[in-house]
């Protein structure tokens, strides 16, 4: 398993309930998607902290998001069948290559089989990235915007 840089520290936002508005603004601005869709999203993740969705970030010494992502049942695709979804996958620019999103993944992987998953699954454009990752490449869908994107899957740890 991989380990974050001194001086992060991972957070999941069901344990950190007052980091939800800078949360959800963060990744609307990073992704372009709608904030309302991210507070409901992490509203529903307070609200049932046991199940999906989860949100999680990766912050600084000073307070600063270095990164982070999610896990909801489904990232804007057909196939229902594969799910859960990690989705939001963003590192800072000046972050990255630090292995900052290869420890998101792995945590991920973790906390959703402590939480019962057992599969995973992702949508993305990037191939060599979630295989160096120990994530297998499933098929490629169609996403609800029209685009082909490959699928990765992982097992739950």
């Amino acid at each position: 398993m991989s380990t974050l840089p001194q001086g992060l520290t991972w957070i999941p936002l069901r344990e950190a309930p007052e980091l939800a508005a800078e949360a959800a603004a963060w990744f609307s601005s990073k992704w372009g998607i709608p904030l309302e869709a991210y507070q409901e999203s992490m509203a529903d993740c307070l609200a049932h902290p046991d199940g999906v969705p989860q949100w999680y970030l990766v912050r600084t010494e000073a307070g600063e998001i270095a990164g982070g992502l999610g896990l909801i049942e489904n990232d804007f695709h057909p196939r229902r069948d594969l799910r859960p979804n990690v989705c939001a996958v963003f590192v800072e620019p000046a972050w990255r290559k630090r292995g900052i999103a290869h420890f998101l993944l792995d945590q991920v992987r973790r906390d959703a089989g402590q939480l019962g998953e057992k599969q995973l699954y992702l949508l993305t454009d990037h191939t060599d990235f979630y295989e160096r990752c120990g994530w297998s490449y499933l098929c490629t869908i169609q996403g609800d915007d029209g685009d082909s994107s490959r699928v990765y899957t992982a097992e739950a740890l």
